[in-house]
């Protein structure tokens, strides 16, 4: 009864470990009203930790979906961390209207299954 136990409690330890949330840690450039990549993708419950750099004007950065809304200072950098709960494409954004062409900005935030 003893092993039946242990090998019980095992396999439920590495089940665990196996579904542990990975880190990421991604760098979004921000410069001439692009993002750069515009593309990001991570696993299901992985927590990202996002760093936002612009390389010459001050540009946002939202993810309705997620509830974030950054600012992100010229030629500065803004870090936000998430845990990507739910699949899914969601954009992300930036919410400047200080010139139109932030409008144009977008990306895209893409959560596939582990």
């Amino acid at each position: 009864m003893g092993a039946v136990l242990v090998a019980v409690v095992s396999a439920a330890r590495a089940s665990a470990q196996d579904q542990a949330p990975e880190r990421r840690e991604v760098t979004i450039t921000a410069r001439d009203y692009r993002f750069s990549p515009a593309r990001v993708e991570v696993g299901r419950d992985d927590l990202v930790r996002l760093t936002v750099k612009s390389e010459d004007v001050a540009y946002g950065f939202t993810i309705d979906e997620y509830r974030v809304s950054k600012r992100v200072p010229a030629n500065g950098s803004v870090v936000l961390e998430l845990r990507a709960d739910r699949e899914g494409s969601f954009t992300f954004y930036s919410n400047m209207t200080s010139d139109s062409r932030h409008a144009s900005m977008k990306g895209e935030l893409v959560v596939r299954r582990r």
